[in-house]
């Protein structure tokens, strides 16, 4: 691995974890209310893409740092859709 795969990784970690602290939120106050939908989905979309051109390319920088923002915005996407469920439910 050379400086500039280091330098990607770094890259990769800061812009991947910057969605921690909000996970965190979202799960201690079981509300993902704040978030479109629309954002959401498109994010899952786009990490889901760079996914699939890192392993291509075969960029761990890529692929490692999408999948991992994959995760973490599935986990507010998940909370998103609880509450939109449960929603429905009480009004009907």
């Amino acid at each position: 691995m050379d400086g500039i795969e280091y330098l990607g990784l770094a890259a990769s970690a800061l812009a991947t974890f910057s969605f921690l602290p909000q996970v965190v939120r979202t799960w201690r106050t079981r509300s993902a209310q704040d978030f479109s939908l629309a954002t959401l989905l498109m994010l899952m979309t786009g990490t889901s893409l760079w996914i699939i051109y890192g392993v291509w390319r075969d960029a761990l920088a890529i692929w490692l740092g999408n999948g991992v923002t994959f995760l973490l915005v599935g986990a507010i996407l998940w909370v998103k859709m609880r509450n939109l469920l449960s929603t429905r439910n009480v009004t009907g």
